[in-house]
């Protein structure tokens, strides 16, 4: 399988997860501007979307949308999920809010100037994120294992620290136990993050 990426955007859960569940996959990076890969494809044959993440699996079928891509990849490696009877739907539950609400918020933290959108929008973040902060109550979001929802959610802290978003103390850690992972540690090698 091949996972299509762009550093530093939301696809970077997808390669962590990936990372995490030890899947053996491509990785191909692409340029959102020239919608080109790294191999000099039109990355509108891969998606019509033209977007990360695309996940293309060795059946020749492409997967999009980060709630898509980690939902798949914990169907194919069950650690990466939740294995309570609602599980599935908690973790669903989860990357709806973090793809509905929080990863939209920080869409005027992208473009020059715009200073008193993003002040409301470092408001608005930091509620969301408090939301999610003051239920915390284990290491990861769903006792004291790493799920895909974990996978994005670390996404959204990164770029809370990157546009000074003020986080709740339980998710500060949450990221620094995440910084700390090795899978985390290749993904981001991997996308020249650090």
């Amino acid at each position: 399988m091949k996972l299509y990426y762009s550093p530093f955007a939301c696809s970077l859960a997808d390669h962590i997860a990936l990372e995490e569940a030890g899947a053996s996959f491509e990785r191909e990076e692409v340029d959102l501007e020239t919608k080109r890969t790294a191999s000099g494809r039109d990355f509108f044959a891969v998606t019509a979307k033209g977007y990360v993440p695309a996940l293309v699996l060795d059946s020749g079928e492409t997967v999009t949308e980060n709630i898509a891509v980690l939902d798949w990849i914990a169907s194919q490696y069950p650690p990466l999920g939740v294995p309570e009877l609602l599980g599935r739907t908690r973790i669903l539950e989860m990357l709806s809010y973090i793809s509905t609400e929080i990863h939209p918020s920080f869409k005027p933290m992208w473009h020059p100037g715009r200073d008193a959108e993003k002040s409301k929008a470092r408001v608005t973040l930091a509620g969301q994120f408090e939301l999610i902060g003051d239920g915390l109550k284990t290491h990861y979001l769903f006792g004291d294992r790493l799920s895909v929802a974990d996978c994005y959610l670390y996404v959204m802290l990164l770029w809370a620290a990157r546009f000074e978003v003020p986080l709740p103390a339980s998710l500060a850690a949450l990221r620094n136990r995440m910084d700390a992972r090795p899978a985390v540690r290749i993904a981001m090698r991997d996308e020249g993050l650090v």
